[in-house]
Order: C-alpha cells, then structure tokens, then sequence
C-alpha cells in the first residue's frame, strides 16, 4: 500500500513531468532521475505496447525488441486491464 508521503512524491513526481516543455527538458530530467538502464526498459515497455496495439503477436514482438515474455505480457496486461496510460500516449504521439 502507498503510504500519503509516498502518494504525495509521486504527485509532486508527475507534475515535474507536465512541466517539461521540450524533448532536451525531458531528456535532461530523465537522464538526472533514473538510470539509462531504467530509461531503456521503460522505452522498452512503450514500444512493446505500440507493437500490442498494432496487432504483432507475442513471438514477433520478442523477435523485434528483445523483450522478454514477462514483460509483454505485463504490458498487454496493462492494455487490456489498466487505467489507459498506455492507450491514451500511443494516441497522442501517432505520427
């Protein structure tokens, strides 16, 4: 369970994001924040997400990202059963 000082953090956590107005602001915060690794994986997770939406199956997704069948069934887990933040940002950043 989150306890309020934790619940409280991450609030403050999200709104630091919203603030962000550039890629090199992201970037920069990102990189200060978390470690490349952490930052690869959740990269990871976003385009494994994106592969889901489109339809690839689990196999192929594996095959293209090097994830590992945990992870994408973790993710189509939170495709299908989340609150839609995978959902709503693959929308928003559809080129």
């Amino acid at each position: 369970m989150i306890t309020e000082q934790e619940k409280k953090n991450m609030n403050q956590f999200y709104k630091a994001i919203l603030s962000l107005e550039t890629e090199e602001e992201c970037n920069a915060f990102f990189e200060d924040v978390a470690t490349i690794k952490e930052l690869i994986d959740m990269a990871a997770r976003l385009e494994v997400a994106r592969l889901l939406s489109e339809g690839k199956v689990f196999n192929e997704i594996s095959q293209e990202t090097g994830a590992s069948s945990a992870t994408i069934s973790r993710v189509n887990k939170c495709l299908s059963y989340g609150p839609g933040g995978y959902s709503s940002v693959l929308e928003k950043i559809k080129e």
